[in-house]
């Protein structure tokens, strides 16, 4: 009998037993294997993935994140961690599971993803259009120099008291739901830290995780620039680690004050959409996300 052709191996949804599959995938491709991170996508999120014909892991797998379901339908699904093994690439697959997902699967819903330059081309083709810009940040964190424009915000770890302000602040911020999403963070990051102004009122929270042997700070959202600073500066406080980042290009006077604190630049990645013209919310809040892969 023929063997099937890798473009006709069947798609099957993934679950938190595949995480080390999962995570040799991503070192098959050059990536780090981020257990950690791949943890809480298939948690908080849906996986979709095509098995190896040679029975060693994965062929291909992706994670969906959905937001916002007010019915059926999400009111926006971010798609993330796209990969194809190194033995199966430049053959489809990672074509056919884009059409799967993005035709069948979410036929209608408005979707994001951050793209590489290697990616972008597959996505534009899928009817993706580029709408912003993120840029990767990485090192390590020199608290020396100028005072931060955010000394004087009041920042302190969140409780679980706080828990439902940080829901209501970040729907607002983003324009969706993410309480699944949200609602994990205090088990998943190491600290989650939120700033209040003079009145008590809720004006940011961030949180920094461990991924392979860097933080990453994200979530990031702030009401303005020395309320984003007050929040980096107590995170990368607690660390000795180097720091990872994904700024909004718009805020430039940040990405350039982490620059000045000894943060590089590592990349850019497009911020695509379908089916909606942009992402929905408030970016001048929204400063970074808690990962490329969930939007």
């Amino acid at each position: 009998m023929t063997p099937p052709q890798l473009t006709e191996l069947p798609i099957r949804a993934l679950t938190v037993d595949d995480l080390h599959h999962c995570a040799d995938l991503s070192e098959d491709r050059g990536w780090p294997r981020e257990d950690h991170k791949w943890g809480l996508l298939l948690a908080a999120g849906n996986g979709y993935g095509v098995d190896a014909p040679d029975g060693l892991g994965l062929a291909a797998a992706c994670v969906v994140t959905r937001y916002g379901h007010t019915g059926a339908e999400p009111e926006l699904a971010a798609i993330g961690m796209v990969l194809v093994a190194d033995r199966y690439a430049r053959q489809g697959l990672g074509r056919r599971l884009m059409a799967y997902i993005c035709d069948d699967l979410l036929e209608g819903v408005p979707l994001t993803l951050h793209a590489t330059p290697y990616g972008r081309p597959l996505y534009e083709e899928l009817g993706f259009e580029t709408t912003g810009r993120a840029e990767m940040l990485r090192g390590t964190f020199r608290h020396d120099g100028a005072p931060a424009a955010g000394d004087t915000v009041p920042v302190r770890p969140a409780t679980g008291e706080d828990v439902a302000r940080i829901l209501r602040l970040d729907a607002e911020v983003f324009g969706t739901d993410r309480t699944h999403m949200i609602t994990r963070l205090p088990a998943f990051t190491d600290r989650l830290l939120v700033a209040e102004d003079s009145t008590g009122e809720l004006i940011g929270y961030a949180a920094i995780w461990p991924n392979m042997d860097t933080h990453v700070i994200g979530p990031l959202v702030a009401r303005d620039q020395g309320t984003a600073e007050a929040l980096v500066s107590a995170l990368a406080a607690t660390t000795e680690r180097p720091l990872r980042t994904d700024i909004d290009v718009r805020h430039e006077a940040l990405a350039a004050w982490l620059k000045g604190r000894g943060l590089d630049s590592v990349a850019f990645n497009a911020v695509m959409t379908r089916d909606i013209p942009g992402l929905p919310g408030d970016w001048t809040r929204r400063w970074a996300p808690l990962t490329v892969a969930a939007g």
